[in-house]
């Protein structure tokens, strides 16, 4: 499943560099499917959005740091656990149960961000 960053965040900022995707922004900051990934141009995310990889998209939250559910691939295929958990100060990134994915689903999420399919 994916990861989420609960209200409990207080911005520190710690997660944000360790994330192999670049799922994970400030709030109140535009995200874009571009960003740390291979993807270009108009692009249908694996939750079935179709958007441009380049086009700015809100924020999933204005008051503190959000993971982009579609870019978290819980770090399966760069590392041994999601590396935000590991680096939380207050324990505020927890799995998403609205999100359960396979450990396939989260290597084909890789795959299609990074161009390796």
């Amino acid at each position: 499943m994916a990861i989420k960053i609960t209200d409990d965040c207080i911005n520190c900022g710690a997660c944000e560099p360790e994330c192999p995707n670049n799922a994970i922004y400030e709030g109140a900051v535009d995200w874009k499917a571009s960003d740390g990934t291979s993807l270009k141009g108009a692009i249908v995310m694996p939750s079935g959005l179709s958007i441009d990889a380049d086009e700015p998209q809100p924020p999933v939250s204005d008051d503190f740091y959000f993971i982009v559910t579609d870019k978290c691939t819980e770090c399966i295929g760069f590392h041994e656990e999601p590396q935000c958990a590991a680096v939380c100060p207050v324990d505020c990134c927890v799995p998403d149960e609205d999100n359960v994915e396979t450990e396939e689903q989260l290597l084909a999420k890789k795959a299609f961000l990074h161009g390796e399919e």
